[in-house]
Parts: structure tokens; sequence; C-alpha cells
């Protein structure tokens, strides 16, 4: 018998009726998308399996950045009960396909094409030793300003185009007595800002130097200071309720017109458009002041852990593929907030703020400015993004001052590596 957590569930097609293999068994998902924009979307996809005649158990774990998710996900693989598909991000694909724990995924992603179709830095984290084990639903970008308009109209403010001017802004507004800037205050949201603050501070080349390669010299360089700094003025500018907050939430601060300004991933913009909110009239998008041209990615995928029933791998199959179709994934990105993981996506139903970002996720692949984000595990792995996390949020609730966090950045990476 299976344990409390339920019978496995269907999260992809079964298999047609009118073909002679095994019929797909239920898929078990474990996910962590939970908030009112999040769990909209991925009713797109129940939705979906729904009209192939696949049920559908969930096992949500409530956290933003996922963590409490793998946290149970480590629980059910050590107990030999592993769910079928699990929402993952960037290296913890890696470390459970090192672990020989994954499905092969290569029948699917050779008739469907995806090798053409999926970018090869999302490839990076979809395949190990050359086969796909995961299928990525979509592509998110962290350096994103989420802004309410009517605040910025009512003080005259004009969308900031450079950290001075953001700076200004955020001042302004809480010379008014608003919140400028929303906030949750958990490690995952301020390491979150952190990725547009260091390359808005020393761009592309700075950022892979410090975060991908871990060069000491950069970690703890002049800029590595600067980009502490600006933290410590992003927390100037925060209410004094933040901490604990969840990310959803802050967003709501500014969809309510309680707050001006939210430095988050673009997964925010599901919020706003839950709400009833339109790009261009009610709020802004735009890139972190002094980060334009530049992407810091994270994708998440559905990564398949390896069965024994021949029911289970087909049905593995066909969610890949329901995923994977064009037409899923416009459908799901425009209610996430996110962009396609595949380039051959029209764009036609996204709205402003979609369009803008699959322009410049384009655009950053193109010029070699897309970089994984540091915050969500495209940087590196989870013991080195963790001790980062802990440097992180220490200095910005004042732990200690910016060069104090530099040279600590050095020693916790080292330590983690």
């Amino acid at each position: 018998m299976r344990s409390n957590f339920g019978r496995k569930a269907v999260l992809v097609a079964a298999l047609m009726a009118s073909t002679s293999m095994a019929q797909a068994e239920d898929v078990e998902v474990l996910h962590w998308w939970t908030s009112g924009g999040e769990a909209a979307a991925l009713n797109v996809l129940k939705e979906d399996l729904a009209t192939k005649g696949i049920g559908w158990v969930d096992m949500p774990v409530a956290g933003g950045g996922g963590e409490a998710a793998m946290t149970t996900l480590r629980a059910r693989v050590t107990a030999g009960d592993a769910p079928t598909a699990v929402q993952m991000l960037g290296f913890d694909i890696t470390d459970w396909a090192v672990q020989g724990k994954l499905a092969n995924l290569n029948d699917v992603a050779a008739a469907e094409g995806w090798d053409a179709v999926v970018p090869a830095a999302l490839q990076a984290f979809s395949k190990h030793d050359g086969n796909w084990v995961a299928a990525p639903v979509n592509v998110h970008s962290t350096n994103w300003v989420w802004a309410n308009k009517s605040i910025l109209d009512e003080l005259g403010i004009a969308q900031p185009t450079s950290w001075d001017e953001f700076v200004a802004a955020m001042q302004k507004v809480k010379d008014t007595g608003k919140t400028a800037l929303a906030h949750g205050g958990q490690p995952w949201q301020e390491a979150t800002m952190f990725d547009g603050v260091v390359l808005s501070v020393g761009g592309v080349e700075f950022y892979k130097k410090a975060f991908i390669d871990l060069d000491p010299a950069a970690l703890g360089s002049d800029q590595m200071v600067e980009a502490f700094n600006r933290m410590a003025t992003l927390r100037s500018f925060v209410d004094d309720n933040f901490s604990g907050r969840d990310w959803n939430l802050a967003s709501a601060m500014v969809i309510n017109n309680e707050a001006a300004f939210q430095i988050m991933g673009d997964w925010a913009k599901g919020e706003f458009l839950k709400a009833g909110k339109v790009p261009g009239t009610d709020f802004l998008c735009f890139r972190v002041p002094g980060s334009q041209g530049m992407v810091s990615f994270n994708s998440d995928q559905f990564a398949m852990f390896a069965q024994a029933e021949e029911g289970a791998q087909a049905a593995q199959g066909e969610m890949a593929k329901a995923i994977m179709s064009p037409t899923f994934q416009s459908a799901f990105n425009v209610v996430k907030g996110s962009v396609p993981s595949r380039t051959d996506v029209p764009n036609d139903a996204f709205d402003d703020c979609g369009k803008q970002g699959m322009a410049e996720l384009s655009e950053a692949s193109a010029n070699g400015t897309l970089v994984g984000s540091i915050a969500h595990g495209h940087a590196n792995v989870a013991a080195v993004k963790n001790a980062i996390y802990d440097v992180v949020t220490a200095q910005f609730n004042g732990e200690y001052d910016a060069a104090t966090a530099a040279a600590n950045l050095v020693s916790a990476v080292e330590t983690a590596k």
C-alpha cells in the first residue's frame, strides 16, 4: 500500500485508447505553486490533462523558493516513494540526475524535436550526460521591477532608468508616508533582489566572474561592496513589517496602492493579472535600473523520477508531451507571467510585459547576456547557493556592513564549494 501521501496521480494524458500500449497511470506531482497567480497557471495544465481523461492528484508544498518542496522530496525518495513528477530548478535537477534517480525522456524528446527549439541554457539543466530527464515548462527572469503606475503618476515620477533615479523615486514615495519598496523578508527573496543588484553594479562580466566562476577576487571586490551597499539602500525603503512576509503578499501591496515598487521575478505578474490589472495602465514592468539588456533567468521544469511500472512510464511521456506542446506553453505562460521554454511559440497571446520579456530573453540569449539566477539555483549548486543566501540575508538585516559582507562572502563560498 502507498503511504498517506496518496495514490499516484496523473499529471498527463493516458495513452490514446486506440493504441495497443499499456494504459498510462496517474502521475503524482509535487510542486510549490500555491499562490493565486501560480495556482491559476497550474490549473491550465490540469484542465489540459482533464480533456484527455487524466485525473490530477496534487502534492503542493508551500514556499516560494521551493526549499520546503525539496525537503519533502528528499524524505519521499529516502522512503522509496518518489513522486512521478516534481517541479524543480536548475542544479537540483542535476543533483538528482547524478544520483541516477531520474527517468529517460529521450524517445519523447526526439519524437517532438525538443533539441531544435529549447535554448541551450535550458538544455544544460534539462539534460544529463546527453539524456533528457526533465521537461522545461517556462523561463522566468528575476531582475524585474513592478511598479504601481497610479502612485508614480500622482507623484510625477517617471520610470527610472538608472540606479540613482530609482533611489530618488523611492525616496519621493517614502517622503509621502507610503511604502516605497514592498518586500518579503525571506532569504530567497533577498537573494532574488541581489540578482538584479549585482547586474546593476558590474554587468554580466562581473556577475559571471563572481557567481558562476566563484572567483575570490570578484567575490571580495569593491564592486561587491557596492552591491551590498545597494542592498542596504533597498533595506531603507521597506516597511517595518517585512520580515517573513510571503512574496505574493508583497505583490499585493503594490496592487492595492500600499507600495510603489517590488523587485521580484516575473511570476509576480501573475498576481497583477489575477487582480485584473493591466500592464502599462495599472502597473509598469522594467528591469532593475542598471541591468537593462541583461537577463538573470530560472526555468521551472518537471523532472521525472524513474518508475518501474510501464503505465507510470507511459504517463511520464504523455505528461512531457503536454508540457512541451506550443499551445500549452503559450496558454500556461500567459497566465504564469513567464515566457515559453521553446523558441517557436508566437507572442500574439501575451500582454505587453510578456512580449517585452520574450524579446529581451531572445536578445540576451543572442548577445551572451543571459545568466543563471543566483537566487534560484541556476548559477551554482545548492550548497553554494545557500551559503550566498546566508550572507545576503544577514547583511540585509543589518548583521554587518557591506565590506564585512563581501569578506564573509569569500569565506562562505570557499567553505561551501
